[in-house]
């Protein structure tokens, strides 16, 4: 049974916020809100977690996951990045992005494209979720909440807990957030690609 927490979208409660983090440390997994839409988020290095977080997705390796990270400064100890690229990141960060880059050894193989040794990472625009992230104290490993079969993700907080509760270690209930998922820009190559349009818009970063 998930934990359910009710928290102010522009100042979320620290207590609730310490709880949902003591739960992710322990290997839960939750659903959080973002700037684009509600995201399931565990534990970077752990890989029962991350197994879970896949589980009930229904993805496998070939799917990237994502490191929501709180700012520019965390995402150098996962991705390699020259100054094109890092230009490109400071002009979508914060914001409803998810960058593809050369992921570094610091990333467990494990959650790295198996072929292509990439990694999504974003810096999610939220209150609450980079609120989350400091108490944390590290990034979390993420996906879209787009349950099994469908191509929309969930936005109501209340349907994510009747319909996952029993999969979920917690819910962080911050209100409805927006319909659409990221905007995926693949930056691992010479010239940046479009892989997805989301919420992000692409002339924001010159695309």
């Amino acid at each position: 049974m998930s934990q359910y927490f009710e928290v102010h979208p522009q100042n979320p409660q620290a207590r609730l916020l310490k709880q949902t983090a003591q739960i992710l440390h322990a290997g839960g997994i939750a659903a959080v809100p973002t700037d684009s839409s509600y995201a399931l988020v565990c534990h970077l290095d752990d890989k029962a977690a991350a197994e879970n977080l896949r589980r009930l997705r229904e993805v496998d390796d070939k799917h990237h996951l994502t490191l929501l990270c709180r700012d520019l400064s965390e995402l150098a100890s996962y991705a390699r990045v020259d100054n094109r690229q890092y230009r490109l990141l400071k002009l979508g960060t914060p914001g409803p992005f998810t960058f593809i880059l050369e992921a570094t050894k610091e990333v467990p193989r494990r959650l790295s494209h198996p072929s292509r040794r990439t990694i999504g990472l974003r810096v999610p625009d939220h209150r609450v979720t980079q609120d989350l992230l400091a108490i944390f104290g590290a990034p979390l490993l993420a996906t879209t909440l787009i349950p099994p079969g469908e191509t929309e993700p969930l936005n109501e907080p209340g349907q994510i807990r009747d319909r996952f509760q029993k999969r979920l270690q917690a819910v962080l209930d911050a209100g409805a957030c927006p319909m659409q998922p990221t905007t995926v820009i693949d930056l691992s190559g010479d010239a940046p690609v479009l892989v997805r349009q989301g919420r992000g818009d692409p002339a924001r970063l010159g695309l």
